[in-house]
């Protein structure tokens, strides 16, 4: 089976599988008593409806609408597969719904509308206002979106933007700014040339009118060429930027033009067409997948370029994502009736001066940066960047404000902000960003169980996303028919089946060197070279050996059967005694690292002290700051039992190491996680003002009962065990691990392994064979 076959099957497989689609509605408020349905219901919700009806206003007190935005589309010009009609556009809508909530907390209902006359479907859209706080109209071929949008903005009093016109142009403008600057350019005096005259390049050229650049200085191509005032075939809105006075090609335009604005087909800009370019020049090549031109062809054919596209694997991403979840939190906090080219304006400057500030942490985690700075490479945020909400969302919703279209005022800035950072939790991108760091630079992954479905399935996600390599260990045989029956492709996987005669000479060099370093642990040269038959042995030597970067085991093995080779073979990071096992657990405030969850049972106050600063240290390896509560059942001596003491005094000990470490304790969980709570109580914790994002627990028993709680009845995503304090990147599954489970730990391996070992020293980094090193 083809790969573009596998993947087409995946991606339906992620649409059908469990409750079909990608959305589903979630109340909001209890209703799970007959008290709760009758608050709900009958007759309890005649009340607020009488209130809406004295006053319209309260519907925003009392209902959902001033969170929710309508996705609308009739899909006459869905992504670019063009007129496919509403039902085959709805997973895109249920999609950009999925892009609302995830990074705005916006409620969307999806709406797919079989109605192709523009004057109609503007009926039908206006005749939902009661229902929504915003439209959103996406995927309406041109030119009736300009109509249904205008006549929409005209006749409605809740915002509407047409985010295929308007996203582009916004963060597009964003860009031009910011690249003008380093080019040390006027956009009143600049030369476009725009390849492309639909909705999105329309949208761009007028909002960069509005940026002070002049229609005389633009030429524009359609799919019927220059625009020029002799053509008859033209829209009112294009007559402006008509200018060509003669037919010309493309290639012609470019000579001498300062900005290139692409937003057509891949590969209709030549190398020779941007070297013919001004001094200095922008080129802006947005058209997906493929651009009009290549970053490497572009790069390469100018040092003194500025390059931006739509694609997420090269600098300066153009990506709607960045505006309108931003752009629509704005207007509605502040009630905006309409999205005026002001908030439009707002957005962009806000966009453009977050690009020359300081980049977070987890933003260079992310995109495997050690710091990010503003320059040609980096002139638009990135899109997993967690200030964007409260950059973007405050700017465009002063400018409702200022400009009169709002019906509700904020008057405390510094509030509104905060509370937009507990919509999401600040940090809660981190699944986002270890996914992006661990695609930057892919590592070698034995997968010791390589016989299994579920590792297969995630192994191919893992080849597919580019976080890794999979070596997969086990029966070649086995393996092959395992795969074929489940319809996955190994094809780029390399099997190592440890029992082969093939690996007789590996078995003879590991076993000799795992002799060597537990001989005088009761092992013979015997057992020592029939342990290397043991898939978990010999991938844990693959790793120490350097013929694998990092590895996962432990899906079908109990725990402590599954790190045993991994103490023995790899052992611990120096001045590390112990190690120890810890989970991060995705949650609406944001991460939630657990520890110890896995590894030691009832430790000391010195070896709990340790694992705090082992979990420290792992904190930070996700470029967040550890702010750690060590919890018991008691709080602050209220008990003086052996218990406490100890948690106590572990506390006083890492503080002695690190004194500036965010850490307190002992104390109990529903104190540690309230802060409200602790400040009433405890004003003293150095947790006071602090949002917990790191639980120590005392005991093994304590930790891993609350995790497993809390992951069943949590409705959280959850990532480990995390294996803490080994010398070399190995980690375990948890048994019943879901595909998604191993995928995560995949990543957390590969970002490991970043971190830990050096790059391979062949560029073979497919692993298509074992590297030949020398043993340590």
């Amino acid at each position: 089976m083809a790969k573009n076959d596998l993947r087409k099957e995946q991606a339906l497989a992620y649409h059908a599988k469990g409750r079909p689609g990608k959305i589903e509605v979630i109340p909001t408020k209890k209703a799970k008593t007959q008290r709760d349905l009758a608050l709900a219901y009958s007759p309890g919700v005649a009340e607020p409806c009488l209130e809406i009806a004295r006053n319209v206003e309260n519907v925003y007190k009392y209902t959902a609408k001033g969170n929710l935005v309508a996705v609308i589309s009739n899909g006459t010009a869905v992504l670019g597969l063009g007129d496919i009609g509403p039902e085959a556009g709805k997973p895109v809508m249920e999609g950009k719904g999925v892009l609302f909530k995830i990074f705005a907390d916006i409620d969307v209902f999806d709406i797919e509308v079989n109605e192709k006359d523009p004057q109609k479907f503007v009926e039908i859209v206006k005749a939902l206002e009661p229902t929504f706080g915003g439209i959103n109209l996406e995927d309406i071929k041109a030119p009736e979106c300009f109509y249904i949008e205008q006549e929409l903005r005209k006749q409605m009093n809740i915002p509407v933007m047409h985010d295929d016109q308007h996203g582009t142009a916004i963060i597009s403008a964003a860009a031009l700014i910011n690249a003008l600057e380093i080019q040390k350019k006027k956009i009143d005096r600049v030369k476009f040339v725009v390849n492309g005259a639909g909705a999105a390049a329309m949208a761009c050229v007028l909002l960069y009118q509005e940026l002070g650049a002049k229609p005389s200085n633009f030429l524009m191509f359609d799919k019927h060429g220059v625009l020029s005032k002799d053509r008859t075939d033209l829209e009112e809105m294009k007559l402006p930027f008509a200018n060509a006075t003669r037919e010309l090609s493309l290639a012609e335009a470019m000579k001498g033009a300062d900005v290139f604005i692409g937003l057509s087909a891949g590969n209709t800009v030549s190398a020779d067409m941007v070297k013919s370019m001004a001094k200095n020049p922008i080129v802006f090549a947005m058209a997906n997948p493929d651009p009009e031109i290549s970053w490497e062809a572009a790069t390469g054919a100018r040092k003194d370029i500025i390059m931006a596209t739509g694609r997420s694997d090269y600098p300066n991403q153009v990506n709607n994502v960045l505006g309108f979840p931003y752009i629509f939190r704005g207007a509605l906090d502040v009630r905006a009736r309409v999205i005026n080219t002001e908030m439009k304006l707002a957005a962009v400057r806000a966009l453009a001066g977050l690009a020359k500030m300081p980049v977070p942490d987890i933003v260079n985690l992310a995109y495997n940066q050690e710091k990010m700075a503003f320059g040609a490479d980096y002139i638009i945020p990135k899109p997993l960047d967690p200030r964007l909400l409260t950059a973007v969302a405050p700017a465009v919703a002063r400018a409702a404000m200022e400009t009169g279209v709002a019906y509700h005022q904020i008057h405390d800035w510094e509030h509104y902000s905060r509370e937009l950072d507990k919509r999401l939790g600040v940090d809660n991108q981190v699944l986002r960003a270890m996914g992006a760091k661990a695609r930057s630079a892919p590592k070698r992954i034995v997968f010791a169980e390589g016989e299994n479905v579920k590792i297969l399935k995630a192994a191919q996600i893992v080849l597919d996303e580019g976080i890794g390599y999979p070596q997969l260990i086990g029966d070649k045989k086995e393996i092959e028919v395992i795969a074929a029956e489940n319809s996955i492709d190994i094809s780029g996987m390399v099997i190592f089946d440890p029992r082969s005669e093939d690996m007789i000479e590996k078995r003879k060099e590991y076993g000799d060197l795992f002799f060597r370093k537990r001989a005088r642990k009761g092992y013979t040269k015997e057992e020592a070279h029939k342990l290397m038959k043991e898939r978990n042995h010999f991938g844990c030597m693959m790793v120490e050996q350097g013929d694998a970067d990092c590895m996962l085991a432990g899906l079908t093995k109990k725990y402590d059967e599954a790190i045993r080779p991994a103490l023995q073979i790899i052992g611990t990071e120096p001045g590390v005694n112990r190690v120890a096992g810890m989970y991060l657990v995705m949650t609406k405030k944001g991460p939630l690292f657990l520890a110890d969850t896995t590894v030691n049972f009832n430790p000391t106050a010195e070896e709990l002290a340790e694992i705090v600063l082992l979990t420290a240290k792992e904190v930070k390896a996700f470029n967040l700051t550890p702010r750690i509560a060590m919890l018991s059942y008691s709080n602050f001596g209220s008990s003086k039992s052996p218990e406490s003491r100890l948690v106590s005094q572990a506390r006083m000990l890492v503080k002695e190491k690190m004194p500036d470490l965010i850490v307190d304790g002992e104390m109990q969980a529903n104190i540690a996680l309230n802060n409200g709570l602790l400040q009433e109580i405890y004003p003293f914790s150095d947790l006071v003002g602090q949002q917990v994002n790191t639980l120590i627990f005392p005991n093994l028993a304590s930790g891993n009962i609350a995790y497993n709680i809390l992951l069943e009845i949590g409705s959280t995503d959850a990532v480990g065990p995390i294996v803490m304090g080994l010398k070399k990147p190995v980690h375990l599954l948890q048994l019943g691990s879901t595909v998604s489970n191993i995928v995560n730990m995949a990543m957390i391996a590969v970002i490991d392994a970043q971190l830990k070992t050096k790059p391979p020293v062949t560029d073979d980094r497919k692993g298509t064979r074992l590297l030949k090193r020398k043993t340590d």
